[in-house]
């Protein structure tokens, strides 16, 4: 550790620190542009100037380093002169365009501004142009004039993106900020270049000229997406989202959110939400109320239980629901005598797990990996923060090995990928050959430990901190087991950890509150396939949330009843009943990530129209079925009821054990596993404009994996 004295503080840092740590450190604020705590330094706004005792002038905070028994002041004259000519040479080009720019309220250099700027300029040359550019649907940067050049965009896409899609370009004043050879940019975290944008030089192009800063409430959630949960501030104008930015959460999401996270509130005001109960008669939809719409379909149910009995109904739920939501959909069908419901719609095998199938791993540990294997996922499109934090890993010395069905680009150095387009069983068995023989022991099963699995196991025989992890398409795929097993015998001799990435916001959730079906009852693939007379959807959509694709659709509608509850116009095809529920932001409820975290919120706007939300609506539903033990008046009870209060899934039920595998089934003809592409996820995100407009979405209509 080194002692510095801060504006007459004895501050203590580690070696290495610049004076800007120990600033920070110390409580003490330093106006500053360029530097951001998750970015290289690169030291170009020179904003931070401050007085180093016996420099011969002002030095940068973020980039001097901390010696023994230095002497900064922050404060003094001299610092404050320094950070007052920088502020004058930063506003001789800038436009004056305060009161029509959307970053107006929140900016840094407006904020500064008042602090280090001068009443007049002294400037009366022409002011430079900086024409704007069209980088796509998601940022706008219609005012380049603004650009200060602090260069975070640009850092942000190296270092934390993966991507350099921005940079800079000519020198001195003829300086500016651009994609180069005029690409879009479509990184699936490029939004975050908005919010550590210091000026209004990048903005949100779908919130743009919306609602000024001041008129907005903002409200924490939790992201409905993948699993990691993301915090969110949801920012919103009469009873209207109009934004979501990241909150903070050094332990979850950092600092960052994934475009999905930050865009998809769009679809939330669509003409494609659905406000009033539908009913189907003589093939058309008819709007009515609720009474008539729960009636309909609590007498609908019970008569179909007693001409088939209760086996014949079922529920397929969305691991996109609230544990709530789940909870009680669980209660509502084991109320009615079945055991038919399940959370596993793009699965292709359905053994039953021994616990609840998770990350292995706390999120934050993936960013110190040393060495990690990941199997049966596009990683960077599949979970982008997660696939963030690896990249910090791979940038610090992490080796990172694939085994996926071709070689994906996840914009971090992959030592080696093994594509096993049809047998990923072998793959990893051929991983377990090549531990057997470094180890000197039995292979679980014959194999060849070819170069590249020799390569993978000796990274992971090297080091402490390692992990297998087993990716959406591993866990839909038709030899899912198979591989957890392979996984778990790896993991055994090399001390690493094996963990799912999972799915959706509530995968982990969903497993925990037993939204699965019991003995006898039907799985998804048999729900899917036609094995129901009457079925429940909970926020779902068959035809693109699982793995029978169009075929589901075919077989619900021989169906007698299928009720779908969903926020939007969706199932229309084959459902009789349309219940409207609240989406994320106008009901409360938990999610569970990849890690068990559970994460509580509570609605941000009121519910659109005769929207209710899903666990009111299944709990009226419960009590017109007579079906006891749900008289839960709000959403914090029947989370009380289904977890026990706790923060945390249990460890003793966080497991990702495996029976052992002697023998590889044959790879067949298998099917693929079903993935939904990144802007496909689920039915929120199908129905954001913006992001629908993206590279990512284009090359999936065009046919095209993103």
């Amino acid at each position: 550790m080194v002692e510095i004295e801060l504006d007459g503080k004895k501050v203590e840092v580690s070696e290495g620190s610049m004076v800007m740590h120990a600033a920070e450190k110390a409580g003490s604020y330093i106006p500053h542009f360029c530097y951001h705590k998750k970015l290289s330094i690169a030291a170009n706004c020179r904003m931070c100037l401050v007085d180093v005792e016996k420099a011969p002038k002002p030095m940068p905070a973020c980039a001097t380093p901390v010696t023994q028994g230095m002497i900064v002041r922050t404060k003094s004259e001299k610092a404050i002169k320094a950070q007052q000519s920088v502020m004058e040479f930063l506003l001789i080009n800038h436009p004056l365009d305060c009161p029509i720019c959307d970053q107006g309220g929140e900016c840094q250099l407006q904020d500064l501004a008042v602090g280090y700027g001068a009443s007049s300029s002294r400037y009366e040359e022409e002011k430079r142009v900086v024409f704007h550019k069209n980088v796509g649907p998601l940022i706008s940067m219609e005012e380049m004039s603004r650009c200060i050049h602090c260069t975070r965009c640009v850092r942000f896409g190296q270092e934390v993106a993966g991507v350099m899609e921005l940079g800079m370009i000519n020198r001195g004043e003829h300086s500016e900020i651009t994609t180069v050879v005029g690409d879009t940019v479509d990184s699936e975290l490029s939004g975050n270049m908005i919010d550590i944008c210091p000026v209004g030089a990048l903005t949100s192009k779908p919130f743009r000229y919306s609602a000024r800063t001041w008129e907005l409430s903002r409200r924490k959630s939790v992201s409905p997406h993948d699993s990691t949960g993301a915090n969110l501030i949801v920012q919103v104008k009469n009873h209207k989202v109009l934004r979501v930015v990241p909150f903070e959460n050094e332990e979850v999401n950092e600092c960052w959110i994934a475009d999905r996270d930050r865009f998809s509130y769009e679809a939330l005001n669509s003409d494609e939400r659905l406000t009033r109960p539908m009913l189907k008669q003589g093939g058309e939809w008819k709007e009515v109320d609720w009474q008539t719409a729960l009636e309909y379909v609590a007498n609908g149910l019970q008569q179909i239980k007693s001409q088939h009995g209760a086996s014949a109904i079922g529920a397929l739920v969305s691991p996109h629901s609230t544990l709530e939501e789940l909870y009680l959909a669980g209660k509502l069908v084991r109320g009615l005598g079945s055991e038919n419901i399940d959370y596993r719609l793009r699965n292709a095998e359905f053994a039953a797990a021994q616990g609840v199938q998770w990350l292995g791993l706390p999120i934050a540990g993936l960013s110190t990996l040393q060495s990690a294997l990941v199997v049966g996922s596009n990683l960077r499109k599949d979970h982008p923060l997660f696939a963030q934090r690896i990249r910090q890993a791979a940038n610090k010395g992490c080796k990172v090995f694939a085994i996926n069905e071709r070689v994906y680009d996840w914009a971090l150095p992959v030592n080696a990928s093994v594509v096993a387009a049809a047998d990923w069983a072998q793959a990893l068995a051929d991983v377990a050959a090549a531990v057997a023989q470094a180890k000197g022991v039995d292979a679980p099963v014959a194999a060849t430990a070819h170069n590249e699995a020799q390569a993978i196991a000796a990274a992971l025989l090297a080091g402490e901190h390692k992990a297998i992890l087993l990716g959406n398409a591993a866990a839909h795929h038709a030899q899912a087991s198979t591989l957890l097993a392979l996984a778990n015998w790896i993991a055994e001799q090399t001390g690493a950890s094996v963990g799912y990435l999972t799915e959706a916001a509530n995968t982990v959730g969903a497993q925990w509150v037993k939204a699965v079906p019991g003995a006898n009852g039907q799985n998804a693939g048999q729900m899917l396939a036609g094995g129901l007379k009457a079925a429940l959807l909970l926020n779902n959509e068959p035809e693109f949330d699982s793995a029978a694709g169009k075929a589901a659709g075919e077989a619900l509608a021989k169906a007698e009843m299928v009720v779908t509850l969903s926020p939007f116009k969706a199932n229309m095809e084959f459902s009789d009943v349309l219940l409207p529920i609240a989406p994320f932001t106008e009901t409360s409820g938990s999610f569970v990530n990849a890690e068990g975290r559970v994460q509580g919120f509570h609605a941000v706007v009121k519910p659109l129209g005769d929207t209710r939300p899903a666990w009111k609506v299944l709990r009226v539903l419960s009590n017109l079925l007579g079906i006891s033990g749900v008289d839960y008046e709000t959403s914090q009870e029947v989370l009380a009821a289904a977890t026990g209060g706790v923060a945390q899934v249990p460890a003793g039920q966080l497991s990702n054990a495996a029976k052992a595998v002697s023998s590889l089934p044959a790879a067949g003809s298998m099917p693929a596993p079903v993935v939904a592409s990144i802007y496909q996820l689920d039915s929120i995100v199908r129905r954001a404009t913006s992001l629908q407009l993206t590279a990512d979405a284009r090359q999936v209509r065009e046919g095209g994996a993103a």
